[in-house]
């Protein structure tokens, strides 16, 4: 069967029920491609008239904003424990340097960093537990989570829909390459972030050598 008609089979409550449960647990804490799920499902709603643009949107928005309450929750119970703890389990996501990067711009942008952090790769994991575990006022929380939810998931949905319209015929025969290309774009962000994370490492350990010599 050609992967166009087998898309076509896909019922539209599973792809709404996937991305929805994929951005939550992302959102949560939990390492999943969020960002590669709902891209590829926005390239699925241009080529494929069961899928409705408005709903995907919708659950993405919804999951980001479950999952992100539900993340501040357990991180406000947690506290640091649960960082280390997650840093022991899972070192290449939450390792020092990634829990580092992040904490210094919740230190910079405040609930802002929420917001913002949405549309950030890693720091997208990062936002609801480091909320929590920083304590950062609920209501302060709630208002930056809501708008970079709905933002986010609603831009990336209707950006990604709206190109794929364009492109509909391109992406009708060679709608692999469309998959692959979501891939390699959330593959990009990722690394872009790790990048990120080792550069605050080494400025972390420039900041540090001194003082140890001066304790010498």
């Amino acid at each position: 069967m050609h992967i166009q008609e087998w898309l076509e089979t896909v019922p539209a409550v599973s792809v709404y029920l996937l991305v929805g449960v994929v951005i939550g647990l992302e959102s949560l804490g939990i390492p999943l491609p969020g960002e590669i799920v709902l891209v590829s499902a926005a390239i699925l709603a241009a080529t494929q008239d069961h899928i409705n643009p408005f709903v995907l949107g919708a659950c993405a928005s919804v999951g980001a904003i479950v999952g992100d309450s539900i993340g501040y929750l357990i991180g406000r119970k947690g506290g640091q424990p649960l960082l280390h703890w997650a840093g022991r389990k899972f070192p290449k996501h939450f390792g020092p340097d990634h829990v580092a990067m992040a904490e210094s711009k919740f230190d910079k942008w405040g609930m802002w960093a929420v917001f913002f952090g949405r549309f950030i790769a890693l720091l997208r994991i990062f936002a609801g537990p480091l909320a929590g575990v920083l304590k950062m006022p609920y209501w302060k929380f709630l208002i930056a989570n809501v708008l970079g939810g709905i933002v986010w998931a609603g831009g990336t949905t209707a950006l990604i829909y709206t190109v794929g319209m364009v492109a509909e015929p391109w992406l009708k025969r060679f709608s692999t390459w469309g998959l692959v290309a979501a891939v390699l774009f959330g593959i990009g962000s990722f690394l872009v972030m790790r990048l990120r994370a080792k550069k605050a490492a080494a400025a972390r350990e420039a900041e540090e050598t001194p003082v140890a010599a001066t304790v010498d």
